[in-house]
């Protein structure tokens, strides 16, 4: 069996001579039946970008002088409860609190920890209010060029792929796996996964993504710290932290939901090339890889089976705004709907916070909004259904973009393997 060593890969990429594909990179070469061998590929960088719900921050902020008061009892980071501890701080005139992606706002229902941690990252001013454990009240507002320590730590990331949702019952069902309350009647799905692109998808075998593994989070470097919570066998997740003052904004945010705002968060990893089994796990397809349908009242109620490619191959990643269709008062519900409040007032799209979910589309009237979201043919108790994608939890082109800038630091020298 053919082999290299990670030091012999790291002199190639030192003397500028190693193939370094992106995932998509490589399975598009093997879609176009292009002679791909062991020897013509010596890293792949991988890549996700989906709601993950077990992403916290860590911060260390300063509120008063010190002396003003002994410690906190309760912390709002625009409106968003934030955790005080585990250190008191006592005396010190500043906090350390832990807040976490997908609490909500005590002020707005629809914003939450995800859209918080962006505006972090934006720049934006935050209001801090503090309660001390003898009742004192403070106020202060703090940027991200105030805040001198922020860590993000994700307990629970970057699935190997997950699950796609249907409604087969007729009610309403208010869930943090779609855009909005999803409807009965078999006539929407909603699903997460960047199919093949997906970094332990690529590494079924366990040979490379492992406790110790540097990884690109969120744009920031970052490492694996092990298994993730709930991880199995069958359905993997990770670990993973990094400085979070070393992100990118346009690489998390909130993401709202039927069942209020959630997170979404962007990964990507390398896959050193060492021997013909890491090769051959990383020639996987999205039409190599299951994706489990399943009943929106409960992900452990699955009722069929598609792949990805059905949910990803041809389709638009991006939607598109018909001026000429607009109307400001029919578009008013798809403003307000839209999980990444990507939509301006005059209909227009910011691309920069579009997340590609696709649900502007469902909900738009006269076509002013379009997209090929596609739709995927299943057999569900006996009977055939051809079930149209209303929302997308996944964002294929940030993971594409985030893996794409992996491959370039390598090339650049700028992330050692």
């Amino acid at each position: 069996m053919s082999k290299r060593s990670l030091d012999d890969i790291n002199e190639k990429i030192k003397k500028g001579e190693a193939n370094i594909f992106t995932a998509q990179e490589l399975k598009e070469a093997i879609k176009n039946e292009e002679d791909i061998k062991f020897d013509d590929v010596d890293v792949v960088t991988t890549g996700t970008c989906g709601i993950m719900s077990g992403t916290a921050a860590i911060f260390h902020i300063g509120v008063t002088e010190p002396g003003v008061f002994q410690k906190a009892k309760s912390v709002y980071l625009n409106g968003v409860p934030a955790f005080p501890g585990p250190c008191p701080n006592e005396l010190l005139g500043s906090i350390d609190v832990i807040a976490y992606g997908t609490e909500h706002s005590v002020r707005d229902h629809e914003y939450g920890g995800g859209f918080l941690f962006k505006d972090i990252l934006s720049g934006k001013d935050i209001d801090v209010e503090v309660e001390s454990i003898d009742g004192q009240k403070f106020e202060t507002s703090v940027n991200i060029e105030d805040i001198p320590r922020a860590q993000i730590i994700g307990v629970r990331m970057a699935f190997r792929n997950y699950t796609a949702f249907v409604n087969p019952k007729n009610d309403i069902v208010n869930s943090i796996f779609n855009g909005i309350p999803m409807e009965g009647g078999l006539d929407q799905l909603s699903f997460s996964g960047c199919g093949d692109l997906n970094p332990l998808q690529n590494d079924v075998s366990g040979n490379i993504i492992k406790e110790g593994t540097k990884i690109l989070f969120n744009g920031g470097p970052g490492v694996i710290l092990g298994s993730g919570t709930r991880s199995s066998d069958a359905k993997p997740n990770l670990m993973l932290t990094a400085d979070m003052l070393q992100m990118s904004s346009e690489y998390i945010g909130g993401f709202k939901t039927g069942a209020g705002p959630e997170i979404y968060d962007s990964v990507a990893i390398p896959i050193p090339i060492l021997n013909e089994e890491i090769f051959n796990d990383v020639k996987i397809l999205n039409s190599d890889i299951p994706l489990v349908v399943a009943d929106i009242h409960g992900r452990h109620l699955p009722l069929t089976e598609t792949s990805y490619d059905k949910v990803w191959e041809g389709y638009d990643e991006r939607p598109t705004f018909n001026s000429s269709k607009f109307n400001k008062e029919d578009n008013a519900e798809v403003q307000k709907s839209c999980p990444t409040n990507a939509i301006n007032d005059n209909g227009t799209i910011d691309l920069d916070k579009c997340f590609g979910c696709g649900l502007c589309v469902y909900l738009t009237k006269n076509d002013t909004y379009t997209m090929n979201l596609g739709s995927v043919d299943v057999e569900i108790e006996n009977k055939n259904h051809n079930i149209p994608i209303t929302c997308r939890q996944s964002d294929i082109q940030r993971g594409k973009k985030i893996s794409s800038k992996l491959k370039q630091l390598i090339i650049d020298k700028e992330f050692d393997l």
